[in-house]
């Protein structure tokens, strides 16, 4: 026993290299956050310092390879966010800290997130500008994913309503920021996906800091952005504020009012087009009228210096059939013209948002009396599945054979089958279908 106490005898050196490895190899490397103090910078490149909060502090330790990297020089007094490896400095048995980066804690530490995060996703080609896909040039309705009580709501609807109030406009409602911001923007994008009745999304929110903005900057609502079927617009912040949102859609708009210009073609742009399609049908019909009236001015010349009274009756009858034909081209165009009105205004009935809506309800209504048929459906044939089951159970139940006469007779819990394993005076049980009897053995035979 003393020989063995003698045999586990640590030297310190060895000591201390058995609890370094403990701590590398238990902890690892860490983050770690706190209060740099006693900051030492010595000609080496090497930095020392302590990483302290109210109650405890810790010896770090940065070498010159890796403090290359800081962006800020670090001072007495700052608050750090540092990842670094655990160890103990063998000479001095110090428990200490070598740090391999180092970021100002706060808003510092959501940049550093931010440029980590677009690397990676850069690196996959989310970016790239060959995925991203044109915006239709003439969108029927456009698809809203913001806060209903949101300035950028408000500010979308204002331009549309001035540019193209006849665009329809639908809202998938959702939080733009907190905890619940990034699953609901998420589920109202798949949502929008799922129901296909826009031609495009715009994905807004108003300005704010890099907190308030960080729900547009998550991985998973990146991810569903770029899977999105339907084109997404991004107007997330103020033209200075740019998420990994604006990068992976397929157009980033500086404000959600400029996303309302880029999507939605000025009305009074397309009026004037019309005057001025009006203007040179007109022009066009006078210059034809024109070029008639002096037709007739050079055949009534002729007929001026020939005479000829049979002439005169074919032109003038030649002049009532090209007074005729152009009434009724007049009128057939006329007509047409208001035909097309008449179509457009039908057109324009059929899509008011009223009649969808109803004809929406219709549809939800069948599908949830056919959901109820088909839940009953099922429900009658598990019903009737578990019946079969239950009935084949008591039919092989040893009970049910018990009850119809039958009886087990049982020596040390064990079934007797044969007289052989029994003697006089062994004590046995036998088991009816109601109870047990116990009996002692008199005689076999």
């Amino acid at each position: 026993m003393q020989q063995e106490k003698l045999t586990n005898i640590y030297t310190v050196s060895r000591l201390a290299r058995h609890a370094r490895l403990l701590l590398e190899g238990d902890m690892g490397a860490v983050w770690l956050t706190g209060e740099i103090s006693n900051l030492a910078m010595p000609a080496s490149g090497h930095w020392y310092f302590s990483l302290k909060d109210n109650q405890s502090q810790l010896r770090c330790a940065m070498f010159k390879g890796n403090n290359r990297s800081v962006s800020v020089r670090p001072k007495d007094g700052d608050q750090v966010l540092i990842f670094g490896k655990v160890t103990l400095y063998e000479p001095r048995g110090d428990f200490q800290l070598v740090a391999q980066t180092m970021a100002p804690a706060g808003e510092g530490l959501l940049k550093q997130q931010f440029e980590a995060l677009k690397q990676a996703l850069a690196a996959e080609g989310l970016f790239a500008a060959e995925r991203k896909r044109p915006l239709p040039a003439h969108p029927a309705r456009i698809g809203i994913i913001s806060s209903p009580t949101g300035a950028a709501v408000h500010d979308i609807l204002t331009v549309l309503a001035r540019r193209a109030p006849q665009l329809e406009v639908i809202l998938y409602p959702s939080s733009v920021q907190g905890e619940s911001a990034v699953p609901q923007l998420i589920h109202a994008l798949a949502e929008a996906n799922r129901r296909n009745e826009t031609d495009l999304l715009l994905l807004a929110r108003g300005g704010g800091s890099l907190e308030d903005l960080w729900s547009f900057n998550d991985e998973r609502l990146v991810r569903a952005i770029a899977a999105s079927r339907l084109p997404v617009v991004s107007a997330v912040g103020h033209e200075v504020d740019v998420s990994l949102s604006d990068l992976v859609a397929d157009l980033r708009a500086p404000t959600p009012s400029a996303a309302a210009e880029l999507v939605s073609a000025d009305s009074s742009v397309q009026r004037r087009q019309w005057q001025q399609q009006g203007q040179r049908l007109e022009q066009a019909m006078q210059r034809w009228l024109a070029d008639r009236h002096n037709q007739l001015g050079q055949l009534q010349q002729r007929l001026q210096r020939q005479h000829p009274s049979q002439r005169l009756q074919q032109q003038s009858q030649q002049l009532d059939q090209l007074h005729l034909r152009l009434e009724r081209a007049i009128i057939r165009r006329l007509e047409q013209a208001q035909q097309r009105a008449g179509q457009a205004a039908l057109r324009l009935a059929h899509q008011h948002p009223g009649q969808r809506l109803v004809h929406s309800k219709d549809r939800l209504h069948t599908l949830e009396q056919r959901l109820h048929g088909a839940l009953n459906i099922r429900l009658n044939h598990f019903e009737h599945k578990l019946a079969l089951a239950g009935s084949r159970l008591h039919a092989m139940s040893p009970l049910a054979t018990l009850s119809r006469g039958y009886s087990i007779t049982l020596h040390n819990n064990k079934v007797l089958t044969h007289t052989g394993q029994i003697k006089e005076n062994d004590v046995i049980s036998t088991r009816l279908a109601n109870g047990e009897v116990v009996s002692r053995v008199i005689s076999t035979r």
